[in-house]
């Protein structure tokens, strides 16, 4: 086994007590990373895949032929938002009511004739769904011959880009918060480990020692407790997930659409590492000798 590791880990189990505090201290800043960032990745594809569910319905004016209805349609399909376009006729229109609405044939009972406009149902594509890019895409064809009215739910997709937003802006400011607090809790871990060891630079100072071999074994000592937290984390991560989110999902299929993002499994061990050489390089970097 290289020098450096051999010194860092014995000088991990002498001072076990220590490095098992800020290695279980670490663990919890890494578990609240983990968990923003399945939240983050749970929103994000939900609001990825709203595009595919999305549309705008155009409600066509009273006295428009299937003919001219087709034209608008045809118009429509050239406009660089439009992936596709469906002309639903006014028969159409209330067969689809009576099959999707509970006793639609009481509600329509005594009506003399068919009270549905034709419409035309109108598929964006993905990069065009956006609270501003349809909201212009809306103002450009209402002023469209033939058309009465409009509607694609502009608050909800508001909301939903909103949501979105706010989740990525607080995930991030969590993240950065917690990274620095594993930043310095490796800091000070490090800075205590080398003083109660400073006798012991002293000799390998009087023996010639460089900084760079004193100080390795350090780095050694931080990215051990770093990628050490950070599998703990992953493991209660992983737990609360199996155990927690796949039990509710019995109670409430909404927790059954919860995933697990793959990345995490692979970033959070980095993660770990990372933070932990960069508190003890920082530490190390700081202590005059």
């Amino acid at each position: 086994m290289p020098y450096f590791i051999r010194v860092a880990l014995r000088s991990l189990l002498r001072e076990r007590w220590v490095n098992l505090l800020s290695i279980l201290t670490i663990a919890m800043g890494l578990l609240v990373i983990s968990l923003v960032a399945l939240v983050i990745y749970n929103v994000d594809l939900l609001t990825r895949r709203l595009p595919e569910k999305f549309s705008v319905v155009a409600y066509l004016k009273d006295g428009v032929s299937e003919q001219e209805a087709l034209q608008i349609a045809a118009s429509l399909r050239r406009h660089n938002s439009v992936e596709k376009v469906r002309y639903i006729s006014k028969a159409e229109a209330i067969k689809e009511l009576r099959s999707s609405v509970r006793d639609a044939d009481y509600i329509l009972e005594g009506l003399s004739e068919n009270p549905l406009p034709a419409s035309l149902e109108i598929r964006l594509r993905k990069e065009a769904v956006g609270p501003e890019s349809v909201k212009a895409f809306a103002d450009e064809i209402k002023k469209m011959t033939g058309i009465e009215d409009l509607q694609y739910g502009e608050k909800f997709l508001l909301s939903i880009h909103s949501l979105r937003a706010g989740v990525k802006t607080v995930g991030l400011i969590l993240t950065l918060v917690m990274a620095a607090g594993v930043i310095f809790i490796c800091y000070s871990t490090v800075k205590i480990l080398f003083y109660r060891r400073k006798e012991e630079i002293e000799t390998l100072k009087l023996l010639g020692a460089t900084r760079g071999f004193i100080r390795v074994p350090f780095l050694v000592e931080g990215g051990v407790i770093g990628a050490s937290g950070s599998g703990i984390s992953l493991f209660i991560v992983l737990a609360l997930y199996q155990g927690v989110f796949k039990s509710l999902s019995v109670a409430a299929p909404l927790f059954g659409a919860v995933l697990f993002p793959p990345e995490v499994l692979v970033s959070i061990p980095f993660a770990g590492l990372f933070l932990g050489i960069t508190g003890a390089l920082i530490a190390v970097g700081r202590i005059r000798y």
